[in-house]
């Protein structure tokens, strides 16, 4: 196995990682300094010297933990390694080597999977660390359909085969390791995950970790959909109501005549409004967020998109008969909504 340690402003805590990698496994491994400041740069000569087992490779200025495993990979990458696993560590000594040496053991007998090495989160675990955890959980479940315990570990496993996958992979901080869940889901890459221990010293206090920052990086992916949605649904409610007062005031006996039928304003307002924010919800979510490149999702778009209308009718049909129409179509989008995004993700746009 190959351990990768991305490392910024580490202290003595990654000499003791290191030394415990070397006492305890054959493992080979792969530090990169990721622009840590001179006062550190004592930690690395001592590694230096610690035998051939370790390969250091160094960033002038810090460019992010992404950017670090970005590294290392590229290193391990050209050395041709064949059949063989990578293992990703935090150099924090939040990992133990017996926990790494499972995830290890997992992936040896699942080397097509993505393996990691899922904190249970009992006991004295810093409350941001809950929370954040408990959050990403959530909304990682929802966006994608796959449910991964623990989204935010260091600790995970796979094959060099997969490291093209890997080094394609956006981000370049701390949401490198979320858009890997997520382009892993995409591609179909079975996720493992193996119970470790939750280990936080001192509070998490030398995370480098910027709680608003990188956590806007981490869900910024997520929230395209939202966004999307969000921006369709304005135009589209927008329409619907403009429409309806348009075509309600050129109605004669509560009906407006469309090419000689004699229709209830709301319903061709509701089609013309659903068909233009329809072509703008399909690009939005064709080339931006599920970044799905067939074509032939326009046609099962399009039919959910009428499945979806029709629906949309039906419920209105019942709300505005004990509620104003602005009302009605906010209740009947809320019912609409996830079911619509649930089968565009299993069904629009998913990947053969």
């Amino acid at each position: 196995m190959i351990a990768v340690i991305p490392a910024y402003e580490p202290d003595e805590k990654l000499i003791k990682l290191a030394e415990d990698f070397i006492a305890e496994t054959d493992y080979l491994l792969v530090i990169v300094d990721d622009g840590s400041s001179a006062d550190k740069q004592s930690i690395f000569s001592r590694l230096e010297t610690m035998g051939d087992r370790i390969k250091l490779i160094h960033h002038e200025v810090n460019k992010g933990k992404g950017r670090a495993m970005k590294t290392a990979f590229e290193w391990v990458n050209a050395q041709d390694f064949v059949d063989e696993g990578i293992v990703t560590v935090d150099a924090d000594g939040q990992h133990l080597i017996r926990d790494v040496e499972n995830v290890s053991r997992e992936w040896s007998m699942h080397r097509d999977s993505l393996v990691l090495g899922s904190r249970a989160f009992k006991g004295n675990v810093p409350l941001r660390s809950r929370i954040g955890n408990t959050i990403t959980r959530g909304v990682f479940a929802v966006s994608t359909g796959v449910r991964v315990y623990d989204t935010q570990t260091g600790l995970r496993a796979f094959s060099t085969d997969l490291l093209d996958e890997m080094l394609q992979i956006k981000g370049e901080r701390y949401e490198y390791e979320i858009n890997q869940l997520l382009i892993c889901t995409k591609k179909h890459i079975p996720i493992h995950e193996v119970t470790i221990e939750t280990v936080y010293l001192n509070k998490n206090e030398t995370s480098h970790f910027n709680t608003l920052k990188d956590s806007w990086r981490i869900y910024k992916m997520i929230f395209g959909f939202v966004a999307s949605s969000f921006i369709s649904w304005v135009v589209d409610y927008v329409l619907l109501l403009v429409l309806t007062g348009v075509f309600g005031h050129f109605s004669v006996n509560g009906t407006f005549s469309l090419f000689g039928l004699a229709l209830e304003p709301k319903l061709p307002a509701l089609i013309i409004a659903r068909i233009v924010s329809s072509v703008l919800n399909y690009i939005l979510n064709c080339k931006v967020v599920f970044e799905s490149e067939s074509m032939g999702s326009v046609w099962k778009y399009y039919v959910l998109a009428a499945i979806m209308l029709a629906f949309n009718y039906v419920l209105l049909q019942i709300m505005t008969l004990v509620m104003p129409m602005w009302i009605a179509q906010i209740l009947a989008q809320l019912i609409i909504y996830p079911i619509n995004f649930i089968c565009q993700r299993k069904f629009v746009f998913k990947e053969k």
